[in-house]
């Protein structure tokens, strides 16, 4: 980037003389100001593509703007969110943390019998499954465990019950994201429709796979706030955090988003998790980092949510440089994956798109062929999908191709 040095005007030379004397032939009462470079070929050629428009655009390599249009305004930048949350997500738990979910007990078996209830206890993990608790069922058979005298109970702690956030429509939990429970089950959804019970339903599960293995429980299967003081008896990891948020930002879902946004907020702030706590997580990551965002969710689903394409990418950035980079790189999708279904076909990009009603973004890094180096970009845009769409690819065609 040329940067333009500060100029400073010459002094004034005072005389005795009742009237001002003519300047030397060739002197200047103040140094010219330095001609501005011109722009290069590529960022002429985005300022033709954005003049007028209701976009901001920002380009930085190597802690350097490339280019920048209206970069500094803060605007919404709807599922771009959930960069916001990969990168403070990877900077507190590291690339390859698993998430526990745990049968557990008052007390260890004896003699292959648990003495009460069996509790299974989630920690945040967003794809547990039927077959998860197949798995477990047959981890604690595998500990010799024959008898449950009580019952099987899902926990319904860890995290607050909340699903609503500041910015949402009032339709989103029924329409847009299930209930981010600390227990997940099958997405928190039946036949399509997303449902207030996940605990019971992972608890019927886990009884149902445990009888089929030969072991008896007495009681039914339920749900409630697991007591304190528990003994693990059995447990599953989930995939590494990496692969997580591979699979939220490829097909950007906002169930798995705000699932993982409560259990960041359990991780800096302390249990119970919430929305609230996640969303303080992420607007403390970016201002550790002198960026200043309006965070009220994890999945960008807040209309409230507001960050400037300046900011974003400096966050990007710098998180090259730390240990866990090219994990959020890899994590976010190639052409052909996901939500880039279909768009920016042969070009070398990771990016995250983004959409509300009348907003867009796309966010990442390109691969800049003249120099060889991944550069980070936003463009956040308050126009129609399709409009933002071809303007967002032909943007990112331009940085590949000719950019540096």
């Amino acid at each position: 980037m040329v940067r333009r040095g500060v100029i400073a005007a010459g002094m004034a030379v005072l005389t005795l003389a009742p009237a001002l004397q003519p300047a030397p032939a060739g002197a200047t009462s103040a140094a010219a100001p330095a001609p501005r470079a011109p722009k290069p070929g590529w960022a002429a050629q985005i300022d033709r593509l954005v003049r007028g428009l209701p976009v901001g655009v920002s380009v930085r390599d190597e802690a350097q703007d490339l280019y920048r249009h209206a970069a500094a305004r803060r605007r919404t930048p709807a599922s771009n969110e959930k960069l916001l949350l990969s990168m403070a997500l990877l900077d507190v738990l590291g690339p390859e943390a698993v998430l526990l979910t745990q049968a557990a007990a008052a007390a260890l078996p004896a003699s292959g019998i648990v003495a009460g209830d069996l509790w299974i206890v989630g920690s945040g993990d967003p794809d547990v499954r039927a077959s998860t608790m197949r798995l477990l069922a047959q981890r604690i058979s595998n500990t010799g465990v024959t008898r449950v005298e009580g019952s099987v109970l899902g926990s319904t702690g860890y995290f607050k019950r909340d699903w609503f956030a500041p910015g949402w429509k009032r339709d989103f939990p029924r329409n847009q994201v299930a209930l981010p429970s600390a227990l997940t089950f099958e997405g928190n959804q039946a036949g399509g429709v997303h449902v207030r019970d996940p605990e019971l339903r992972a608890a019927r599960a886990l009884r149902r796979e445990l009888r089929e293995l030969g072991v008896s429980v007495a009681g039914a299967a339920g749900s409630g706030k697991a007591p304190p003081g528990l003994i693990p008896v059995a447990e599953i990891a989930s995939d590494p955090l990496a692969e997580l948020l591979d699979t939220m930002n490829r097909y950007s879902s906002n169930f798995w988003a705000e699932v993982l946004g409560k259990r960041l907020g359990v991780e800096t702030t302390g249990q119970p998790g919430s929305i609230a706590k996640g969303a303080s997580a992420i607007r403390g990551f970016a201002a550790g980092r002198g960026i200043d965002v309006r965070a009220r969710d994890g999945s960008g689903l807040s209309y409230s949510n507001r960050v400037s394409p300046r900011g974003l990418t400096r966050l990007l950035d710098t998180a090259e440089d730390a240990t866990w980079g090219e994990a959020l790189r890899e994590a976010l999708p190639e052409p052909g994956q996901g939500t880039l279904s279909g768009r920016l076909r042969h070009v070398r990009v990771h990016a995250k798109t983004g959409t509300l009603t009348s907003i867009s973004a796309l966010s990442g890094y390109v691969w800049l062929r003249r120099t060889s180096s991944w550069a980070s970009f936003a463009i956040l845009a308050r126009m129609s999908k399709d409009q933002a769409v071809r303007l967002e690819d032909r943007i990112v065609r331009i940085l590949w191709r000719r950019a540096a």
